[in-house]
């Protein structure tokens, strides 16, 4: 055998070993850069191995060149230490947790919310009733004809897809515009008062007056003053 068949092949020998061992079925190397100085031990002691059988005096030398190929092989490997599927090489963030998803160079993907669906407006619905209809001039006691005409509504008022009622009491511009708020708050109670009895939810009812401070319909005319005056369920879904 030539000396130069006698060097070149335990070279050839231990980088095949050292090749074989480093690289995994999926293309990372397990033996890498990293760990380079564990590749050159092994490269020594396959080196001096592999000279010793030639002679004794192989042995050291071989050892040698297997220290230096060994460390040189390893650290040509490309290892993937935090296992995201990117080569450490290309890696720019080596210490991803286990499972998250990566981009090309291994840095965590963005995470962004699952869309949320936009909140719906509540569906409302108002019911007017007339004021003369349910209070005598200048009263806030319901009339019996109030609380026929409140009991028709009792169905629709206490239907479970209801959120909530505001009663709402106006007035006419006659009077004071203080003197016509307290009464539109005492007849908007007065409303409240006999749906609270007749069994609407306490939480779902509230009751306000807003005096003449709203009309519908012009407050020089009787009839304009006569639409005025009226009690409101704002009704929500």
């Amino acid at each position: 055998m030539s000396v130069l068949t006698r060097t070149v092949l335990p070279v050839l020998l231990l980088g095949s070993l050292l090749t074989g061992c480093a690289t995994r079925s999926d293309g990372t190397a397990p033996l890498n850069q990293r760990t380079w100085p564990i590749c050159s031990v092994m490269g020594g002691l396959v080196g001096g191995g592999l000279g010793a059988i030639e002679s004794s005096a192989w042995a050291a030398g071989g050892a040698a060149l297997g220290i230096l190929t060994g460390g040189l092989i390893c650290y040509a490997q490309d290892g993937d230490e935090d296992d995201d599927g990117v080569f450490d090489r290309r890696d720019r963030c080596p210490d991803t947790p286990a499972d998250t998803p990566v981009e090309h160079h291994g840095c965590p993907l963005p995470q962004y919310p699952a869309s949320v669906k936009p909140v719906e407006p509540p569906v409302s619905e108002v019911i007017t009733l007339n004021g003369n209809v349910l209070f005598a001039y200048n009263q806030s006691e319901l009339m019996p004809q109030a609380r026929s005409e409140l009991d028709s509504l009792m169905a629709k008022l206490q239907n479970a897809d209801v959120a909530s009622i505001k009663v709402i009491g106006h007035t006419d511009s006659q009077g004071s515009d203080a003197y016509n708020q307290k009464l539109s708050e005492r007849r908007a109670s007065s409303v409240a008062a006999y749906l609270l009895s007749q069994g609407v939810a306490p939480n779902k009812l509230t009751s306000e007056g807003r005096g003449e401070s709203q009309p519908v319909a012009d407050n020089d005319t009787e009839e304009g003053r006569a639409q005025n005056r009226r009690v409101e369920l704002h009704i929500n879904r």
